[in-house]
């Protein structure tokens, strides 16, 4: 189909706009990463494509379409972060540290199934321009819990398309749908959500992708908590919510930066304190909750310490 019809679907004003089908957002969202649009093509499309609103029928025609260019490689056991693309900058990233929580975890308790957790990274996309994953992941050594997953050799059509995403500088449908994708075949995936209406769509766009999705309000909308919170899970087909408070656990996080930089929070990393400990550790009480490694927040929390 000619790109120009995808195009005038969505893009010719309230009156002439209109949904695209399953196949027709399957077909654009292929010949975009195929990139035989033009660059401006892309670009009208994505825009206009967002200023309409997308639906649930047609982000799930435009995950088919990403998971046909997917390099898949297996991580049995494993829960998959799905964390934005489009970077941190109020607060820094904790993950480096869930590495050795978890050997410390499973050398005391046995009798739980490992965990593995995989991050995807690539360069940082719009909004912000923040500090990636890929910034911090490369700055570590490879370990056995944690698994990296680069976009560029998993995914390089999608991220051939950074450039012209920040040539326009605004979140498209990819900011949207990129964060779940499973490289991993994980069977236990969680991502961020800001916005409340965001909840269902996750829960219905990736329900066959994973045994369980979670969604969590976690810090600039990603999946790390680092105040009072909440997360949502769909079970025997009604989504429950949960909320949680820090300092029922004794964890307490006051500091929050403008435009952290990368040197930052490598620091942090680096140099932690108890204080970023125990707010890393609560973190990965809430992975094996979301994993079904525990019953309980609260028995995770008790395990880990």
């Amino acid at each position: 189909m000619n790109f120009k019809t995808f195009i005038k679907a969505v893009g010719t004003g309230p009156k002439g706009n209109r949904d695209l089908s399953f196949e027709e957002s399957f077909e654009a969202v292929c010949q975009i990463l195929k990139q035989e649009a033009t660059q401006a093509q892309i670009g009208a499309f994505l825009i206009a494509w967002r200023v309409k609103l997308e639906t649930n029928e047609e982000f799930k025609g435009a995950i088919k379409a990403l998971k046909s260019f997917i390099k898949y490689k297996e991580v049995p056991d494993s829960l998959k972060l799905g964390y934005n693309f489009d970077g941190r900058d109020t607060n820094p990233y904790l993950f480096p540290l869930y590495e050795d929580i978890l050997d410390n975890f499973f050398k005391k308790n046995s009798d739980v199934r490992r965990l593995n957790l995989v991050i995807s990274g690539d360069f940082v996309q719009p909004t912000k321009n923040g500090i990636s994953t890929k910034d911090i992941f490369t700055k570590f050594d490879k370990g056995q819990y944690l698994h990296y997953f680069d976009r560029v050799e998993y995914l390089q059509e999608l991220s051939n398309l950074t450039n012209l995403r920040n040539e326009f500088g605004l979140r498209t449908a990819f900011n949207t749908v990129e964060k779940l994708l499973n490289p991993s075949l994980s069977e236990y995936g969680v991502c961020g959500a800001f916005h409340k209406p965001y909840v269902s769509k996750y829960l219905e766009m990736f329900k066959d992708d994973f045994k369980s999705i979670t969604v969590i309000r976690g810090n600039e909308g990603d999946i790390e908590v680092f105040k009072d919170s909440k997360f949502w899970q769909k079970e025997d087909g009604e989504i429950k919510e949960y909320d949680f408070c820090l300092k029922d656990y004794g964890v307490s996080y006051s500091k929050v930066f403008e435009n952290i930089t990368l040197e930052e929070n490598l620091n942090i990393l680096r140099n932690y304190d108890d204080e970023i400990l125990n707010l890393a550790k609560f973190n990965v009480a809430l992975y094996l909750l979301f994993a079904s490694r525990v019953d309980s927040l609260d028995e995770a929390w008790q395990r880990l310490n």
